[in-house]
């Protein structure tokens, strides 16, 4: 069978998995990001934590998800494969968008580090 490049990009598009990650955790990490830059540029202090804030909420996203999508499984009774996986990823683009937002104030931080 023929994958086209194409069709291996589409599940990568942004609006997709912006929505596919939920709007609320997904904006609380894009609104990090934007207060990440800011810090850098007015209260350099500040990044470590945002960057910690934004780490730790990724992972108090994706337990929340991985818990409401196994009730949701055991209501409904539907366990098939690709249920599990749906929930899975689901519950993993938060966390990852938020450990993307963390690597990027620990860049932030090294460049911003004062040199001995």
């Amino acid at each position: 069978m023929l994958i086209l490049e194409s069709d291996l990009f589409d599940v990568y598009k942004a609006p997709n998995l912006f929505q596919l990650g939920g709007y609320l955790p997904m904006s609380v990490v894009t609104l990090l990001l934007v207060a990440l830059v800011f810090a850098a540029w007015k209260a350099p202090r500040r990044v470590k934590e945002i960057g910690l804030l934004t780490l730790a909420l990724g992972f108090l996203w994706m337990a929340i998800g991985l818990i409401i999508h196994s009730n949701l499984m055991q209501v409904t009774g539907d366990a098939s494969l690709s249920a599990i996986w749906l929930g899975v990823k689901r519950s993993l683009i938060p966390f990852a968008c938020s450990l993307i937002v963390y690597i990027i104030s620990l860049i932030i931080r090294n460049i911003l580090k004062p040199r001995d």
